[in-house]
């Protein structure tokens, strides 16, 4: 498949460089590598980014995250290979990620991922959410290649 565009974070001046200090900033909170970069790869799965699916593994790896948990992110919820706090962190991608199915973030899904983290890496985690968010609707909008560079 060929993209259709170039990556319009690309296109558009200091765009790419905003993203990547909101980047640098999530690095630098309170937020688990782990977690972090399960959440990514969670989203990425829900919408669909081959780009950021394919493009996350190496650094999932670098991280810390298992070749078990890779291979079994898709189906958290019946796999033994996540902790408590990885599944409310996992929860809480889906439920924002899928905003327009149940109306918001539900309450319990919420109050799960706030009894494991504190409010700096609840901050961190939404804050990854929403990037992963972002990068997902830009590639797949414009069909940016799994493997391609920016």
């Amino acid at each position: 498949m060929k993209a259709r565009m170039t990556n319009p974070a690309q296109v558009v001046p200091g765009a790419m460089t905003a993203i990547l200090d909101l980047v640098k900033a999530i690095e630098k909170s309170a937020g688990s590598g782990v977690v972090m970069e399960l959440v990514h790869m969670r989203v990425s799965q829900i919408n669909g980014c081959s780009a950021c699916v394919v493009g996350g593994i190496p650094g999932a790896k670098k991280a810390g995250v298992t070749e078990d948990q890779l291979h079994a992110v898709a189906v958290w919820r019946e796999a033994p290979y996540f902790s408590d706090a990885e599944r409310a962190a996992l929860e809480l991608a889906e439920s924002a990620t899928r905003l327009a199915d149940s109306a918001g973030v539900p309450d319990d899904v919420w109050d799960a991922a706030a009894d494991h983290f504190t409010e700096d890496e609840l901050a961190a985690i939404i804050l990854m959410i929403g990037l992963t968010n972002l990068f997902n609707r830009l590639n797949a909008t414009t069909r940016q290649v799994a493997g391609a560079t920016w």
